[in-house]
């Protein structure tokens, strides 16, 4: 193995400096092939007692910080190339947006405008997954009001599905029968399919949704997500589905009625709404 990598480093060195014919038989080394010799070699042993793992960013930082070799960055990654040495780690997986089926879109009329001035003007909503056991999922579909920073409504359930999502808009609507706010939310299929759509235009609620690929025009949504995650599930293991359905539903309780948010006031979600009622 180390013979042929040698025959590799003395092929690359000379089609480094090679020109056209076979002039390079009998050319000199050029100052060029003299300043790539030292590097790499030392590339090819680092490449070899690391299994193979670094990449040319993280060789180029092994020649300065431990060899004390000053080398630019493009040349360790033309050496790399010519040796045909690349990282075994894991590439990144190149992400390819599905092309959405026949649907209603909506445009974001929202805007990233997470201000609100009344109770029940802008409503977020989005569904999420949790697993528990071995393979079973929990996806939760929740409301968020931008006035007061509560869950208006949610609902959970073993299928990511409209009826889910129903469920979450019926509790919200019994909760607030004279709400007619503006929905915002991603471009799930929930959202684009006939159904839904039909439904928000029978209650006279305007549609906005996200473009693709910006989550942030969800961000307090997706913010929800992340203060759910960290602060209850991921501190627990669930075996069971009533257990994490009771988990996450009572986390939710807490939310609104306990925990003190920095907006709006650093009050808690139920008591800013209060005070506004006075």
């Amino acid at each position: 193995m180390k013979r042929i990598i040698g025959l590799c480093i003395n092929s690359v060195l000379r089609w480094a400096s090679a020109g056209p014919g076979y002039k390079w038989l009998n050319r000199t080394a050029s100052v060029k092939q003299m300043e790539d010799e030292s590097p790499t070699r030392l590339i090819v042993e680092i490449y070899q007692s690391q299994h193979g793992v670094p990449g040319y960013r993280q060789m180029q930082m092994i020649l300065e910080r431990r060899y004390g070799v000053k080398c630019n960055l493009k040349s360790v990654h033309r050496l790399m190339q010519l040796l045909d040495l690349r990282s075994v780690c894991r590439r990144r997986k190149r992400t390819r947006r599905k092309k959405l089926p026949a649907g209603y879109l909506a445009e974001n009329i929202l805007g990233r405008d997470f201000k609100s001035k009344e109770q029940n003007e802008k409503w977020l909503t989005d569904v999420t997954e949790f697993k528990y056991g071995t393979g079973g999922k929990v996806y939760l579909c929740a409301i968020l009001d931008l006035y007061g920073r509560n869950i208006a409504g949610f609902s959970l359930g073993q299928k990511n599905n409209i009826s889910l999502v129903f469920e979450a808009f019926d509790q919200a609507f019994q909760r607030y029968p004279d709400a007619c706010p503006m929905v915002h939310s991603d471009r799930g299929t929930q959202y684009t399919g006939h159904a839904f759509r039909k439904r928000m235009k029978e209650a006279g609620i305007c549609q906005s949704m996200s473009r693709p690929g910006k989550c942030l025009d969800n961000a307090p949504m997706e913010g929800f997500w992340g203060i759910l995650k960290s602060e209850m599930y991921y501190l627990y293991h669930f075996g069971e589905y009533d257990q994490l359905c009771n988990a996450i539903t009572d986390y939710i309780h807490y939310y609104n009625c306990e925990r003190c948010q920095r907006v709006p006031d650093c009050m808690t979600p139920m008591e800013f709404l209060a005070a506004g009622d006075k």
